[in-house]
């Protein structure tokens, strides 16, 4: 079998990417540029240069004779990348896009809206598929890490509202799974992580693995809209994350499911762990 990951230097698509080839694959990657790749994977996958803006004939020659395809995109206008692969890939016949999605999809929160029109061109391309409809991913909190280091602590609005994070190798795990067993076509896998934290117990957490006491401090939405400006810009962006924050501290977003032990055979990675793995980040 053939794989082909778009988006394979990312904080996911990487893992994908290595899970295969510890598997014993040789993937293809479409990537804008070479050098990433390179320095990622050697010469352990095949390497097609482009870009989804503008496909063109690099996309089509990507494709040939590929069975399947993890696809991650992201930003508000996914939805013309996700259309343009779905449907290319129809056409060279593959078998199978497995997509990276959002849990809030389901809640119409934050980016949840982006990924749901992209879900929906892939369904209207008429390629099989697989969403994996994630929760946050516990890498988020690489965010934190210069208030952590420079003050010792982390400001947020989420208030007293939990979410249960997912470490990436969970979702590169289900995925991977997705792309080569075929078992959940036509399916979307809600995965979450272990528990549903808040942001100051996830700060503790934190503390603990670095060995210093580091607090957390409620800010309003219009500090957080604010200081998201500062780094992200003015725009959809930036109104996103302040409505995912939002929906934290109202209390819908601490949905916990099993979908990740159902699809590994293993529980998922708690936040514990993932803290553990980075403290470096934040000391």
């Amino acid at each position: 079998m053939k794989y082909l990951v778009i988006g394979a230097t990312g904080n996911i698509g990487a893992r994908v990417v290595q899970r295969l080839i510890n598997a014993g694959a040789r993937p293809s990657v479409f990537v804008r540029s070479t050098k990433r790749a390179k320095a990622l994977f050697c010469d352990q996958v095949d390497i097609h240069v482009g870009d989804l803006e503008n496909p063109g004939p690099s996309l089509g020659r990507a494709l040939v004779g590929v069975d399947g395809i993890f696809l991650v995109t992201d930003g508000l206008d996914l939805e013309k990348r996700d259309r343009a692969v779905s449907f290319a890939a129809n056409r060279a016949g593959v078998r199978h896009v497995v997509k990276l999605s959002t849990l809030d999809v389901r809640t119409g929160i934050g980016t949840g809206p982006w990924h749901a029109r992209g879900e929906n061109a892939v369904r209207e391309s008429g390629v099989a598929f697989t969403f994996i409809q994630a929760a946050g991913f516990m890498s988020n909190a690489f965010g934190w890490s210069e208030s952590i280091r420079r003050e010792g602590v982390l400001r947020s609005s989420t208030g007293g509202g939990k979410i249960a994070f997912i470490h990436p190798d969970d979702i590169a795990a289900v995925a991977t799974a997705s792309l080569t067993t075929r078992d959940y076509d036509g399916q979307a896998l809600v995965i979450t992580g272990p528990e549903a934290l808040s942001y100051g117990e996830m700060t503790d957490t934190i503390g603990r693995a670095i060995g210093k006491p580091v607090r957390f401090e409620e800010i309003t939405d219009g500090q957080a809209y604010a200081r998201t400006v500062e780094w992200a810009g003015k725009g959809a962006y930036a109104d996103a994350l302040v409505d995912i924050w939002r929906a934290v501290r109202e209390g819908r977003l601490d949905t916990v499911t099993d979908g990740v032990k159902q699809m590994t055979g293993r529980e998922p990675i708690p936040f514990d762990q993932w803290a553990t793995e980075n403290t470096a980040s934040f000391q």
